[in-house]
């Protein structure tokens, strides 16, 4: 399979009569730093609209987007061009003080305090009695490597949890998840975040493209809005975590948004008039000429669009 693809994001909205849309804010542009995308555009429609890039608190490149005249559809089209190249996610090395867990100080920096937040989804103060046992598990096997803590931890929600297609809005809480022994990729992200912060890491939020093989044309290339989980690891940084696959995050994903909670992440958020409103979000993913000795070639720097 070539190693390059061109990916085109249509995310389209309907109404069903002339309504003045809020400031809309869209968190559809690749991280900072992103090492596997080549190109990235934006358009937006209709015109005439204002767009303002810039940036939130938790570093993502995010597009606030403004209407002048009410509007009877909302259309942002996305081109993004990425390098697939087979990568090691274990490419990355621990602080010495860090290979085991728990590690004193390994998340005492101001930076990392929002994302050790409780996640346990007790804003109504009900008991998570699924969550405290399956924490507790986890608790009894420190200290342990945490490497070693990490993947299995990972691998064990990925075979707990059985995926599910939610398309209804809204994340599960932990507790709810494990209730069910079943949920979206945001549903099971949003619970291992949960067991990370008991157990003393810093996790935070997803939401990104995930490129694979079609399940059904193993031989073509697929892409769908995805979520998982980052962990913070002194050493090694951010290590993506997919709850779905069971998996570390490898070249397929590409990150969006980062968040302490999965509503900050959102790839589209606003406010609008009452209305009937239609959703429809399309993916097109074709592969990209070989570009000829691409490891001499410099990559095309990315800029807001």
């Amino acid at each position: 399979m070539n190693a390059h693809a061109m990916l085109v994001h249509h995310t389209r909205y309907r109404y069903d009569r002339p309504v003045h849309l809020g400031p809309q804010t869209i968190r559809l542009h690749p991280l900072p730093g992103c090492r596997n995308v080549l190109s990235h555009t934006m358009d937006i429609a209709p015109q005439p609209c204002t767009r303002v890039w810039g940036q939130d608190a938790s570093g993502n490149r995010i597009a606030r987007v403004t209407f002048p005249e009410r509007v009877t559809h909302f259309d942002i089209t996305v081109r993004l061009a990425t390098d697939l190249t087979p990568i090691n996610p274990f490419h990355f090395t621990l602080a010495p003080s860090a290979r085991h867990w728990p590690a004193d100080g390994a998340c005492d920096a101001p930076a990392l305090a929002p994302y050790r937040l409780n996640a346990d989804d007790g804003t109504d103060g009900s008991p998570t009695p699924l969550l405290d046992a399956f924490v507790a598990e986890w608790h009894a096997r420190l200290p342990c490597p945490t490497l070693d803590l990490l993947v299995d931890l990972n691998r064990a929600i990925a075979t707990h949890i059985t995926y599910r297609i939610r398309p209804e809005a809204g994340v599960w809480s932990p507790e709810e998840t494990l209730c069910h022994a079943a949920g979206s990729c945001r549903d099971s992200a949003w619970l291992l975040i949960a067991v990370l912060r008991r157990l003393g890491f810093a996790a935070r939020f997803v939401s990104g493209y995930l490129f694979q093989p079609d399940l059904n044309a193993p031989d073509r290339l697929g892409c769908d809005l995805h979520a998982w989980t980052q962990v913070h690891v002194p050493g090694a940084g951010w290590i993506g975590l997919d709850t779905t696959s069971g998996l570390l995050a490898a070249q397929g994903h590409i990150p969006l948004a980062v968040a302490t909670t999965p509503q900050h992440a959102a790839p589209v958020s606003g406010l609008l008039d009452y209305c009937v409103a239609t959703f429809e979000a399309v993916m097109e993913t074709t592969p990209m000429p070989p570009v000829a000795d691409m490891a001499s070639t410099p990559r095309r720097a990315i800029h807001p669009s």
